[in-house]
């Protein structure tokens, strides 16, 4: 799964990277972003990408509460394109979800060990999203899931599943203005290559999510 991320580059990094012309509203860099927080995500309208913060959980247009967003943080890409949460989302509404490194929090005799996991070499990199819009009585919310996946060989160790890190040259691809199948989609994922990806123990302060700050990713001794 993807519980936990961060973003730390400068605005006018992410905005170089993904050809965005509008400044971020309201950007800052983070170092513990969790489920039910804002999270910046990029998508194409059509005519330019744009680049703005959407809620982690995804509530569907149909949900009748919107707490079911707590439970959709992730969709699983084996079998989004035939789940009735994901179906539609996988044809037209695609995004990434800007990152530059994500915890995972590995298993040990001592306990659940934080990871902090990068890509190799490259300083900033989407995941691979969803995203809907919930119309309320009283309110408009933007939510998004993340896409998962086994793990690969560099991260079976540390845990079992993994968020899907789009290559460099497959972000512009994933969201493209145009209508996919559901299948299609899958298909997509599956053909990805992934990065090298390195990783480093980190201490337990980022297990909770009110914490924020360089303690997060410092390297244990």
């Amino acid at each position: 799964m993807c519980g936990r991320y961060t973003l730390l580059a400068e605005e006018a990094e992410i905005l170089r990277e993904y050809g965005i012309e509008r400044p971020i509203d309201g950007y800052e860099p983070r170092y513990n972003i969790a489920p039910g927080q804002k999270v910046l995500a990029v998508i194409h309208d059509g005519k330019q990408k744009r680049a703005g913060y959407m809620k982690w959980g995804l509530v569907p247009s149909w949900a009748k509460d919107p707490k079911i967003g707590y439970k959709m943080i992730n969709a699983r890409s084996e079998t989004a394109h035939e789940k009735p949460s994901y179906k539609r989302l996988m044809s037209q509404k695609r995004c990434l979800i800007v990152a530059d490194s994500f915890y995972e929090w590995q298993k040990t005799e001592s306990g659940k060990q934080p990871v902090r996991i990068q890509p190799e070499n490259r300083s900033l990199f989407a995941f691979a999203g969803l995203w809907d819009q919930w119309e309320g009585e009283e309110e408009s919310l933007y939510t998004c899931t993340i896409l998962t996946q086994d793990a690969n060989e560099f991260m079976a160790p540390i845990h079992n599943r993994m968020p899907v890190i789009l290559p460099k040259g497959k972000q512009d691809q994933w969201i493209e203005p145009v209508k996919w199948s559901p299948s299609d989609a899958k298909g997509f994922v599956e053909q990805l290559t992934m990065n090298d990806l390195r990783a480093y123990e980190v201490s337990d302060y980022v297990n909770s999510a009110k914490n924020e700050g360089p303690d997060c990713i410092t390297p244990l001794a």
